[in-house]
């Protein structure tokens, strides 16, 4: 028992005490930002072929998918978009698994992903954006975003 005689040891606890006693959201928290970074991560290997092993040739297949989804944009912005959209998902995944301005990043990651989600279901319908859980992604980076302390709260 603790001083006050109103804490138990770990030992005297049940297992659904202890599940209790963990921080869930921190670990939820943890585990969406280690997800989104991974998925951008993941987006900016493919596009220079690692995935594949085809390498760097392979980023000219991704301007083609860009103008694809972006399908309502001009011409000549699609190679901005393209290198714009990687350096973004580049930015927003390190500064991801550092853990540097959480509320502003996921902030960021949110509205890239609702862009890109967008953009997918004005070019393609919504079926593609949904398949693929680019909303959710979104939502889920809104939700972190949400559940960071802000600057007036921060001790």
């Amino acid at each position: 028992m603790g001083s006050a005689g109103t804490t138990q040891s770990s030992e005297g606890m049940s297992i659904i005490q202890k599940l209790e006693a963990v921080n869930w959201n921190r670990f939820a928290c943890l585990y969406v930002r280690i997800a989104l970074a991974a998925a951008f991560l993941s987006a900016v290997a493919s596009r220079f072929g690692v995935w594949h092993g085809e390498g760097i040739r392979h980023f000219s297949t991704f301007i083609q998918r860009t103008a694809e989804v972006n399908s309502f944009m001009p011409a000549w912005t699609i190679p901005s978009l393209a290198y714009l959209a990687t350096a973004a998902e580049i930015f927003f995944a390190l500064a991801l698994l550092i853990g540097i301005w959480p509320r502003w990043i996921a902030l960021g990651s949110a509205l890239l992903l609702a862009m890109f989600a967008t953009a997918m279901g004005i070019s393609f319908g919504i079926k593609d954006p949904l398949d693929y859980s680019v909303y959710s992604s979104s939502a889920a980076a809104f939700l972190l975003a949400m559940n960071q302390p802000s600057k007036s709260h921060a001790a």
